[in-house]
């Protein structure tokens, strides 16, 4: 009988051994093949389980999480969520997430192992800290003013503030709210449906996400060029440029928008927005100038990301003579995004220097405790000093004699270049109006605020429509806002 019995314990041992070498086998070795298996909804489950963190504006969050009581019980909320979404995305249990939501998913959801105080044993228990917090760098009197001043228009927006790299608006018009995209039952699919339909994109954040042909507004970048390699030496010196200029190598003739640019200073050419002037330097400077200084501003970077990816701005390194005419004055296959043209103008105002944009100030836990930090940001040089103060000058002759007087605000310092880019097949779209400036508070020491503005669909006749008439008042009420929070 004694013998009966430890077979029968050593059979029962047999088996526990199986058993624990088995679970051993599921939890450990084969724990990554059952976690991405599509029918285990246990990490959804968990990932839902729990409030996740909040993305803050000047400290109140713009985020939250709603109890659902649901399997996937918590739902992503929005304040203000067309307003912010440019900034935060969005985080839906259905279709992931996007910019921020995405970018900081692990810190939001509680996933991210610097939130684990014990990271060995929340992976022994498979257990999730409360999530995060993101504060970000944006200004929200700046965003409503971006958000308001384009109302119903087509367009984006971007500021940043010099010094610093730090972006203080990000707006997107046409938008949407994130929130109704949170759930994963059929309000979420049929605004995903409609959203992917509109032919519009309101989820395209045109800010960052699109790139455009910047106009005239590239002359910013083509005038520091022509400084910095010496084919301008002084700024009231007549330029022997003919009107019309005939590109080099073709018959085409470059005409302008605007009278008394024969032969014209540079000076003048900058206020009048004069394109046979521009077209000329940019000819005379050669394309390893042009592309220097260009990608010097942050042209040609495909690594820009603040911290969601930035689409390239693009200056072309390819061109003959002919196309570095037009490419000089921001045509051609020049592209810019809205935030690399706040860039540029970021980069006058502060000594000819460019910070490198980010959004996200600091992460933090659940308690306040703070996980990262910005930190200071790398640094280039885009231009010579001296050709940033010249620089300086000729924006600001822009706003107080030129085409941007709609950009002037009472008791500052505000430079500006306007812009009208042409686009489509034999430019017969809608031209696009640009308008890029700083601004500088009577009392203050340097440039608080850069700001780039495009409007895809201006509301005026096509003669009409300009970068000063339609997209400097905007840039305006953005600045005015900084200067006075």
């Amino acid at each position: 009988m004694t013998r009966h019995i430890r077979h029968a314990a050593l059979f029962c041992a047999l088996l526990l051994v199986a058993l624990l070498v088995n679970a051993a086998r599921v939890q450990v070795l084969r724990a990554d093949v059952y976690d991405g298996n599509p029918a285990n909804r246990r990490a959804a489950i968990a990932r839902y389980q729990q409030p996740r963190g909040d993305i803050l504006v000047d400290g109140r969050p713009v985020t939250g999480s709603r109890d659902t009581g649901e399997h996937l019980r918590y739902e992503r909320t929005y304040r203000e969520g067309p307003l912010y979404a440019p900034v935060t995305g969005f985080a839906s249990q259905e279709y992931g997430t996007t910019l921020l939501e995405d970018t900081e998913d692990r810190l939001l959801s509680g996933s991210a192992p610097l939130l684990a105080p014990l990271p060995l044993w929340n992976e022994f228990t498979r257990s999730r800290n409360a999530g995060g917090d993101v504060v970000t760098t944006i200004d929200p009197a700046a965003q409503r003013a971006a958000y308001e001043g384009l109302r119903s228009r087509k367009g984006a927006v971007a500021a940043v503030e010099p010094a610093t790299g730090r972006i203080l608006a990000l707006v997107s018009v046409p938008s949407y709210d994130p929130g109704l995209l949170s759930g994963n039952g059929a309000t979420a699919r049929d605004a995903w449906a409609r959203l992917n339909a509109d032919p519009d994109r309101p989820m395209l954040n045109r800010a960052v996400q699109r790139t455009y042909p910047p106009g005239s507004t590239f002359k910013v970048v083509t005038a520091a060029a022509a400084l910095d390699a010496g084919v301008v030496k002084d700024l009231d010196e007549p330029t022997d440029s003919p009107d019309p200029y005939t590109l080099p190598g073709t018959r085409t003739r470059l005409t302008n928008g605007s009278e008394g640019c024969e032969d014209a200073t540079v000076r003048e050419a900058f206020v009048r927005s004069c394109n046979t002037v521009f077209a000329k330097l940019g000819v005379a400077t050669g394309v390893a100038g042009m592309r220097a200084t260009a990608e010097d501003f942050g042209f040609n970077d495909p690594d820009v990301r603040v911290p969601f990816r930035v689409a390239r701005s693009t200056f072309d390194t390819t061109v003959d003579r002919a196309q570095l005419a037009l490419s000089s004055i921001g045509q051609y296959n020049t592209r810019a995004t809205p935030l690399q043209m706040a860039m540029v103008a970021a980069a006058v105002a502060n000594g000819g220097q460019v910070r490198e944009p980010y959004l996200v100030e600091r992460t933090t836990r659940a308690g306040g405790g703070t996980v990262s930090t910005a930190g200071s940001r790398p640094v280039r040089r885009a231009m010579d000093p001296a050709t940033a103060v010249r620089m300086r000058k000729l924006m600001r002759g822009v706003v107080e004699d030129g085409t941007g007087t709609k950009a002037a605000i009472p008791g500052a310092i505000v430079g500006g270049k306007t812009g009208t880019a042409q686009h489509g097949l034999g430019n017969s779209g809608t031209p696009y109006a640009w308008f890029i400036s700083w601004a500088r508070g009577g009392a203050d020491m340097e440039a608080k605020v850069a700001v780039a503005v495009v409007v895809e669909d201006a509301a005026a006749n096509r003669r009409e429509i300009s970068g000063g008439g339609t997209a400097a008042p905007i840039a305006r009420a953005v600045m005015e806002a900084v200067l006075n929070s």
